[in-house]
């Protein structure tokens, strides 16, 4: 299959093959001909199995046509979780739709409204949003949803995860009623089928990969080690396999910031990424990082949802998560778009429970290795994944032909014959 036969026009396929793609990868050849066709979609793929492109170009194509957007108008929103989400999802936009005549926008938080209220004033054909900002420009009329003819919502899980559920409800009101919704999300709980059920309207339903299965691409291992030896040991596996591009994940924001000192200590360019920093801040580490500039990102989950780096070789697990599903958000940073990764976490016996938690979760016994000089003084108990619990043992059946207790017929006439010899 290739993306010419999925319909879509020179324009597009043309950024298509700049970008350096052939063939579409499994969510984009269900998700595209779907949306052309003006479908609701609801559709559940793994992070990094080209999502964000299976709804972008088929967007893209439908707004090809059709009036133009007016002042402060908005013609298909895109809600996600986070900034660097929001920004991804908009650099996506732009590059497939950079042969179009579409004008599109970003908005998010922590920086200033102003120019985002400057660039909404001349109405945009695709506008990317985090639902906090989005409320604000709506509240101060920046923003106007009567041209609206798609809605989509990307990650959905992670949003109805940061307690997003309230904003989204609220913007969902202001929407026009007849419009085409998409819901991408990396698993579908039984909270985002009840959100689905006020929002999509028969939908199709896409699942490319087994509920929260990891990334045959990318190879996962563990390292036993004591807690206060992570971080020399982290330092160890940079410098002597000669990792150029890691992303650390660390489970506080006090962590990645002390983490991310003891790295530069040892001489490695780090940089940390987290909620507490500025959006300016944050954008100018993750810049750093994909010019190589920073061969160390240290970040919280929140902070790295929406990372999306060509070829990330090295995803380390710093900390494991206290929810198993993150640890399949983690390491999807790598192992993308056809490319191979690694995936390696640092575990201290306090952290047995997590990691059981994630083998169970992902049905797989993740292998050990330690490494010389760094032995745990508190080793990690036996892996539980594949060990059964023990059924209990069922009594034995009475024979046929006596009671119990007493003995078999046959058994007593061979005794009598016995005595009698």
């Amino acid at each position: 299959m290739s993306f010419e036969s999925l319909g879509l026009s020179e324009p597009i396929l043309k950024a298509v093959a700049e970008k350096g793609y052939e063939t579409p990868s499994p969510i984009q050849a269900q998700s595209i001909p779907a949306v052309l066709q003006g479908k609701d979609v609801m559709a559940a793929a793994q992070t990094g199995t080209g999502k964000t492109a299976g709804f972008t170009l088929p967007l893209l194509e439908g707004l090809i046509d059709g009036e133009r957007a007016q002042a402060n108008q908005v013609r298909v929103l895109i809600l996600t979780p986070t900034r660097e989400l929001a920004a991804q999802v908009h650099e996506s936009v732009e590059t497939y739709g950079q042969h179009l005549p579409l004008r599109s926008a970003v908005v998010f938080g922590g920086v200033k409204i102003n120019p985002q209220m400057m660039k909404l004033r001349k109405g945009v054909d695709v506008l990317v949003a985090t639902p906090g900002r989005l409320l604000d420009l709506y509240n101060q009329k920046a923003v106007r949803f009567k041209q609206l003819e798609v809605l989509v919502l990307d990650e959905a899980d992670r949003m109805l995860d940061m307690g997003f559920i309230h904003d989204i409800r609220k913007i969902l009101a202001a929407l026009p009623k007849q419009r085409q919704n998409l819901m991408f999300s990396a698993t579908f709980s039984q909270d985002i089928r009840k959100l689905a059920k006020t929002i999509v309207n028969d939908p199709v339903e896409i699942s490319v990969t087994p509920r929260n299965s990891t990334a045959k691409s990318v190879k996962q291992w563990i390292h036993p080690v004591d807690k206060k030896q992570k971080s020399p040991l982290l330092t160890k596996l940079i410098l002597e396999h000669k990792w150029q591009q890691v992303l650390v994940f660390s489970k506080t924001k006090h962590g990645a910031n002390k983490l991310t000192r003891q790295l530069e200590d040892a001489g490695i360019n780090a940089a940390a990424i987290h909620g507490n920093k500025s959006q300016g801040a944050r954008t100018k580490a993750l810049a750093a990082f994909k010019d190589g500039s920073v061969r160390a990102l240290v970040a919280t989950d929140i902070a790295a949802r929406g990372i999306d780096i060509d070829q990330l070789p090295q995803v380390v697990n710093f900390d494991l998560p206290n929810v198993p599903e993150d640890y399949v958000h983690r390491i999807g940073r790598t192992g993308r778009a056809g490319s191979t990764g690694q995936a390696v976490s640092l575990v201290c016996a306090d952290e047995f429970k997590q990691l059981s938690d994630i083998e169970r979760l992902i049905n797989a016994e993740l292998t050990r290795e330690i490494v010389p000089g760094f032995d745990p003084t508190h080793s990690l108990p036996p892996s539980r994944v594949n060990q059964k619990a023990k059924k209990p043992k069922k009594p034995k059946k009475p024979k046929v032909g006596h009671r119990d207790g007493q003995r078999p017929a046959t058994k007593a006439q061979e005794q009598k014959r016995a005595s009698r010899k």
